[in-house]
């Protein structure tokens, strides 16, 4: 259903809180995650077809991890495999409320190892071409995401960035800022979170940063908020899609459920090009239905639902 999705970028091992014992110890689960895998995992899920670019270590948790990919139908032929590094880790603590906080195991990890002409062949013939900005820390990986969405950007793919911000893994904020917004030149879809919009753009309210980010060339930016829906702009409207509520487990994995969801939609009808009012708020609503799904579930990858749970319907 519709034209291939391809991600590149971080998959790893999600190290997530389940539970805390009697005697006050943190139980940990290990989930398969990273967050352009869990939009390719998310969009796959819903009836679209995609592929992955990474790289994973010779060992049990990249084995794991290009079977967790390849159960899901997305192509791994351009997942990479590394004996430099293992394959990364992420610490995920959950508050009562479900939000998350995040330390990594990465030094290096295997993440950061994508070999460019590879990445670079394996992104041709791609519609869309998604990337976030975990991939972006590391000086050397940094250099061959850039190789890469310039490649797929001369071949006419759509370019999709959602920046996660995850300050131990920068240097400094200020180094964050200058990378994560130096991208945007790059970008045709962006998804902000909204405690993303200040950093970002320096713009806290939600539609002044979506403003913001057209001004800098972007086509169609989301901003999620929460429990509340997203908010959608271009350069001729802009509107909240109200969300879905319900019971949160845990909001891992729902950004990228919703993003994986909206630009799956937009690219199984035709891309970007004479999108109107109308669909796009239909595109947004799916999106937001889907990601409350992920919400109301345990883990990343393994709460995502399918197209089935989201419709009601048996397509």
């Amino acid at each position: 259903m519709g034209r291939k999705i391809t991600a590149i970028g971080e998959v790893l091992t999600d190290f997530t809180q389940t539970f805390v014992d009697n005697n006050g110890t943190a139980n940990f689960a290990a989930n398969p995650g990273g967050a352009p895998a869990n939009v390719a995992v998310a969009a796959s899920r819903l009836g679209h077809e995609t592929a992955f670019i990474g790289c994973v270590g010779k060992d049990t948790f990249g084995n794991l991890l290009r079977q967790t990919l390849k159960a899901n139908n997305v192509d791994i032929s351009g997942l990479q495999e590394t004996d430099k590094a293992t394959t990364t880790m992420a610490i995920v603590s959950v508050s009562p409320e479900g939000e998350r906080s995040f330390s990594f195991c990465r030094k290096p990890g295997a993440d950061t190892q994508i070999d460019v002409e590879k990445a670079v062949q394996a992104v041709k013939g791609s519609f869309m071409l998604h990337f976030g900005s975990v991939s972006l820390t590391d000086p050397a990986c940094r250099k061959t995401i850039e190789t890469v969405i310039k490649a797929a950007k001369e071949d006419g793919a759509v370019i999709t960035y959602d920046p996660n911000y995850r300050a131990s893994l920068w240097s400094s904020e200020e180094e964050a800022l200058t990378v994560m917004r130096g991208v945007l030149k790059y970008c045709d879809i962006v998804k902000l979170s909204d405690e993303e919009t200040l950093l970002m753009t320096g713009e806290e309210d939600p539609l002044k940063a979506a403003e913001a980010v057209i001004e800098q060339g972007v086509k169609l930016v989301v901003v999620t908020l929460g429990s509340k829906g997203a908010l959608y702009c271009t350069k001729d409207a802009h509107s909240v899609v109200p969300g879905f509520k319900v019971k949160v487990a845990d909001t891992n994995g729902a950004g990228d459920t919703f993003f994986g969801a909206l630009i799956g939609e937009i690219a199984a009808n035709g891309g970007l090009d004479n999108i109107d009012k109308e669909k796009l708020e239909a595109y947004v609503r799916f999106a937001n239905k889907a990601a409350s799904l992920t919400a109301s579930r345990p883990g990343a990858m393994p709460a995502m639902p399918y197209r089935r749970e989201v419709t009601g319907t048996e397509e």
